[in-house]
């Protein structure tokens, strides 16, 4: 897996997975349960994963949709 995007903006996680559902590409998000140590402020960010074979194409429909990304 290869780290796509990584944000704490939950609405702008909602629509890259809905991105990613409709073009097909399996992917995780990490990190989701994080907000349970940091006490549920929403400071850490969560990192949408997706198959390393897949990820020119994942950037592909983030591109398309306008979408900036940044993966470390």
């Amino acid at each position: 897996m290869t780290e796509l995007l990584r944000t704490n903006d939950v609405v702008l996680i909602s629509y890259v997975l809905s991105l990613l559902r409709d073009s097909g590409i399996r992917h995780t998000v990490f990190d989701t349960n994080m907000s349970v140590v940091e006490g549920s402020l929403g400071i850490l960010p969560r990192r949408i994963m997706v198959e390393s074979a897949r990820i020119d194409q994942a950037r592909q429909v983030l591109d398309a949709a306008g979408i900036t990304y940044g993966a470390t």
